[in-house]
């Protein structure tokens, strides 16, 4: 098992830039598929994006391709989510989720494992 823990939200305007956090526990972490979800009020929870094992690959949602950026540091247990050019839109509740996989993952039921969320607010 793994257990997710995500930091680094907050409030910024629109235009602006946040980086969130998953910390992971465990030592198999190199051995997991991350993936990032947001859910909005009143909305369902949406695939942001995901980053494979070893960090082979990475893929987006369209809304946010080209804005946000997905990495990870195996040494660390991390990953981050790079958001930049943030709009009031992606205002939501984010959250990272692991499997272990060697392909993202784009469906929630894939994802065993969820972090708590942190909130993210973009302010017009």
């Amino acid at each position: 098992q793994v257990q997710l823990v995500e930091s680094g939200g907050g409030l910024v305007q629109a235009g602006g830039s946040l980086r969130l956090s998953c910390a992971a526990s465990g030592r198999t972490f190199g051995m997991y598929t991350m993936g990032w979800f947001r859910q909005a009020a009143g909305k369902e929870r949406e695939f942001v994006g995901g980053i494979s094992r070893s960090a082979g690959t990475t893929y987006y949602a369209d809304s946010v391709k080209g804005r946000f950026t997905i990495s990870r540091d195996d040494a660390k247990n991390t990953v981050y989510l790079q958001m930049n050019s943030l709009k009031p839109d992606d205002t939501a509740v984010y959250y990272c989720a692991a499997r272990i996989s060697t392909i993202i993952l784009l469906s929630i039921s894939e994802y065993p494992y969820w972090g708590q969320g942190t909130q993210v607010t973009v302010s017009s």
